[in-house]
């Protein structure tokens, strides 16, 4: 058997795992690589293996960094099975039909052919299978899976896979991108309690979380500033999960008139349709959401609260005096309609530039987080004058100790632990302090690199 690493290795982006076991052949992930131009890149590589060849891909979630490419493996001849939860399914369904839109974009842009068509996207769904958490599935001989609840976002699945070759029988757990719980919708992060071999991310693998309930508190503290000061709150948020926990945490802080009323804009196409399939699946939400839903409360509406799917209403926005918040993707000002709030409110120090999630390295949200003097936004140099702040609590990954907490409770023995899916220091740091402190054998694999299990 071996395992072998595609993505993920060393970043945080481009998840992509094969596993050969005898005749064959799975995929956990094949997420697009995002960041610098150099990772961009890499999207537009030949897979290093045949498509055709593929039995089963497992899809852990949404996030493009996890399933942005599955359509070009479908261009590329895939046509087995894709596995995956119902809400991920629809959240996919979503998520990549506005990424065909962009990808034709660029390809304009840059004048070359798009990474993949509307048409393969299509033919995609088509090729899905959906299971519930819980379900132990036998797919062919020596292959089984299950899917645990990761808590990251709606939908989040961690998959424990059971092989089989000759006589030669493992267990590889994949813990995709995994949550950090409380948070305002989701269920916590189910546990595993045994693992030969345990594939598992480190976003934030060499550092810890402030405490949930200062997250909530320094959201209304920051929006009260911005009312004294009658200024703009520009929000970065990414479209899914992120923008819906701000939406849940906004309708309590305005209906308990924890804050005035003022204009809060949702200007974001994709985070409207994604806000959608929420309502849909709202039995994967926690009791206590539940519970609120069920007593007549839409958590996903309240006073001041505008939303904004056209062009137009978007340019509008400008006419409202402030104070005012704009929450608008892309989470990380890679693309999307933050882009043309930040050229226009970026450079007044009155304003305020909050960032609630990961910002990925040599992406414009790093780069105005990290206060470079000017940023080049839609081809203009923009001062980076506003205020910056951040929220960390807010990120959706868990962090060095709940990931440590994590490892610790899976019954030993334990043979090997591969840290992915975080930027080099992270994984390092996580890596050694799983080899000192749990004294289970560690490792963060390169790319391309190829592990007999």
């Amino acid at each position: 058997m071996q395992l072998h690493f595609y993505g993920g290795a060393k970043v945080v982006t481009g998840a992509n795992y094969l596993i050969e076991c005898g005749k064959t052949k799975v995929i956990v992930d094949c997420g697009m690589f995002q960041g610098s131009q150099e990772l961009a890149d890499l999207n537009y590589e030949n897979f290093p293996y045949d498509p055709r060849k593929i039995d089963y891909v497992f899809i852990t979630h949404s996030h493009l960094d996890h399933c942005g490419r599955l359509p070009k493996l479908i261009k590329d001849g895939f046509s087995g099975k894709i596995i995956c939860t119902p809400p991920t399914k629809d959240l996919m369904a979503v998520a990549l039909a506005d990424s065909v839109h962009l990808l034709a974009e660029e390809a304009r842009e840059k004048g070359r052919e798009p990474l993949y068509l509307g048409k393969d996207l299509i033919k995609m769904l088509s090729l899905i299978k959906d299971y519930e958490y819980d379900q132990k599935v036998k797919l062919k001989a020596g292959l089984e899976f299950r899917i645990k609840d990761a808590g990251h976002i709606l939908g989040s699945a961690m998959y424990e896979l059971w092989l089989k070759e000759k006589n030669k029988k493992i267990k590889i757990v994949f813990t995709g991108d995994m949550g950090n719980p409380p948070t305002p919708l989701l269920k916590p992060t189910d546990k595993i309690d045994q693992a030969d071999y345990l594939i598992i991310e480190s976003a934030y693998g060499d550092r810890l979380h402030e405490p949930k309930k200062e997250r909530k508190l320094k959201l209304e503290r920051t929006i009260e500033d911005a009312i004294t000061q009658k200024s703009v709150l520009l929000i970065p948020s990414f479209a899914l999960e992120r923008t819906q926990e701000l939406l849940y945490e906004l309708n309590d802080l305005v209906e308990n008139n924890r804050i005035p009323r003022i204009p809060i804009f949702i200007d974001s196409p994709l985070a409207i349709k994604i806000t959608e399939v929420y309502k849909k699946h709202q039995k994967y939400f926690n009791r206590k959401t539940r519970y609120i839903i069920d007593s007549g409360d839409d958590i996903f509406s309240f006073p001041g609260l505008n939303f904004t799917p056209t062009k137009q209403e978007s340019k509008d926005i400008i006419k409202t005096p402030p104070p005012k918040i704009i929450i608008a993707g892309s989470g990380m000002s890679t693309g999307g309609r933050i882009l043309f709030h930040e050229k226009e409110y970026l450079s007044d120090p009155n304003n305020c530039f909050l960032v609630i999630g990961f910002q990925v390295e040599g992406t414009l949200g790093r780069k105005i987080l990290e206060g470079e003097p000017v940023v080049k936004i839609l081809g203009s140099y923009v001062k980076n004058k506003a205020e910056i702040k951040a929220i960390g609590g807010y990120s959706a990954h868990a962090d060095q100790k709940q990931l440590i907490n994590f490892i610790k409770k899976i019954k030993k023995p334990l043979k090997k632990v591969f840290v992915v899916q975080g930027e080099k220091k992270a994984a390092e740091a996580l890596k050694n302090l799983i080899i000192e402190k749990l004294q289970i054998p560690a490792q963060v694999p390169k790319y391309e690199q190829v592990i007999e299990l």
